[in-house]
């Protein structure tokens, strides 16, 4: 075993070509890309048309706070799909697993599309409709975690932010599409055509994008970083108690294996929490919130996602750029610092009567709130972990804060409002959520330009 350990310590440095680099890339902002526009179809959905196909017979408020939840327990198997996939992916490699969640994600995805609503079968369309959420849940909790590992594992270490930024652009190119097809059907179908047929046809459109996604993903070479790792074998990583007989006083595999986890862990965690809170106040429950309370246009909401999220073109690899130059904590203090001072007055845009004045509040709510901290965390949370656990530290950090903050949000939001009958729990959340990432950034290492091959953590 040792001369294997050693023969895998001496490998050279695997070489990876431009055209590789651009097939990773474009494979890992694909699949997010298609995992953003599942979860966004579903969750513009579920604040628009699912109250009234699945949840038909209550009254409004408590329909839209039944539809969050639906779409917010698809989180609890994301964490599953973390869990499984995460470790898998850290065993075997990154690209395998990458085939497994695009299969899923876009097969049950596309099923929601043909599911009989509540007026044909009764209660078994809401059970159906949450089964599917939750085998869609299961192949999310690891894409976009293995996207973001493998883009910052095959990007040049000068340009690893603006490489690894493209996986938010995925979240945002989804998004983009998403809200696009609802902004479509609002402005051209009537609201019997919308709910009779009209809301099947973006999930099912979906299912050519996982086509060309999972061909794309069949010549995608593995990860250069877990080709180099001294724990990996033949392509496949030693088991602990292997690697513990192997390890020398002071050599890599010691380093690694004998570290105590947990800090860059909880980190990770409080850096996820301001995105993934905002984001599903920001993308999810203010389109349903302003649908239903607020005397605008139901095509509204989704038109300023669709402005904010081409804006986002030019702010996501803006972010990864300024991280590459002035290093990550700086970002992280400056944007959520920006988001705290906002969250009032963009609440109060949002809500002062005036259409332009709550796409400027929409547009930057989205863009500094949401996808500039998206842009940071696609590195940052790859830099702090070790490679020997990375895909599954980074699955659990982003599907665990998912589930405090993105898929509760919204369920705590619609209660909240439906209670003081204000926005400003709302603003008051925003500021909560952005206020956990400050201090997490304060609390964490500066990561920039880490050699992501070492297998123990940044802290």
């Amino acid at each position: 075993m040792k001369d294997s350990v050693i023969a895998a310590q001496q490998t050279p440095a695997a070489q990876r070509s431009t055209g590789d680099l651009a097939r990773a890339a474009v494979s890992g902002w694909l699949g997010t890309a298609m995992e953003f526009m599942d979860f966004q179809l579903y969750s513009l959905a579920a604040a628009i048309v699912f109250n009234k196909i699945f949840f038909p017979d209550v009254s409004p408020a408590i329909g839209l706070i039944a539809a969050m939840a639906t779409y917010g327990v698809g989180y609890v198997a994301r964490l599953a799909g973390a869990v499984y996939f995460g470790r898998m992916g850290d065993r075997i490699g990154r690209k395998k697993v990458l085939y497994l969640t695009i299969l899923l994600m876009g097969a049950s995805t596309t099923l929601i599309g043909v599911l009989p609503t509540y007026g044909m079968i009764g209660i078994l369309a809401p059970v159906l409709l949450v089964a599917l959420r939750l085998i869609q849940g299961f192949g999310a909790g690891a894409e976009i975690a293995g996207a973001t590992v493998l883009l910052a594992e095959y990007a040049p270490v000068r340009r690893r932010g603006l490489v690894s930024s493209l996986v938010s652009l995925g979240t945002n190119s989804g998004t983009l599409a998403a809200s696009g097809l609802w902004a479509v059907l609002l402005a051209v179908l009537s609201e019997d055509q919308l709910l009779s047929w009209g809301w099947r046809l973006p999930f099912l459109l979906s299912f050519v994008l996982m086509l060309f996604a999972f061909w794309l993903r069949r010549g995608l070479k593995e990860s250069p970083v877990f080709e180099e790792r001294p724990d990996v074998v033949d392509g496949v990583a030693m088991a602990k108690d292997e690697v513990l007989a192997a390890a020398q006083d002071g050599d890599v595999l010691a380093a690694g294996i004998r570290q105590r986890k947990g800090k860059a862990f909880f980190v990770a965690l409080g850096l996820r929490f301001g995105q993934a809170g905002n984001s599903g106040l920001v993308q999810t429950f203010l389109v349903g919130y302003i649908a239903t309370n607020l005397a605008v246009g139901r095509s509204v909401p989704t038109d300023a996602i669709v402005y904010g999220s081409l804006l986002g073109f030019a702010t996501v690899p803006l972010v990864g750029l300024l991280g590459d130059r002035f290093g990550r904590r700086a970002l992280y203090l400056g944007l959520t610092a920006l988001t705290v001072v906002l969250a009032f007055p963009v609440m109060l845009l949002i809500t002062s009567g005036s259409t332009p004045a709550l796409m400027l509040g929409m547009v930057l709510g989205l863009n500094i709130g949401v996808l500039g901290l998206f842009s940071l965390e696609s590195v940052t949370m790859a830099e702090l972990f070790g490679s020997r656990t990375r895909f599954t530290q980074l699955a659990l950090a982003k599907e665990i804060g998912g589930i405090l903050a993105t898929a509760i949000g919204p369920v705590l939001a619609a209660t909240l409002t439906a209670v003081t009958r204000s926005w400003w729990p709302i603003a008051a959340m925003l500021v909560v959520y952005s206020l956990i990432t400050f201090v997490s950034a304060l609390l964490a290492p500066e990561t920039h330009g880490r050699d992501l091959v070492r297998l123990e953590d940044a802290v």
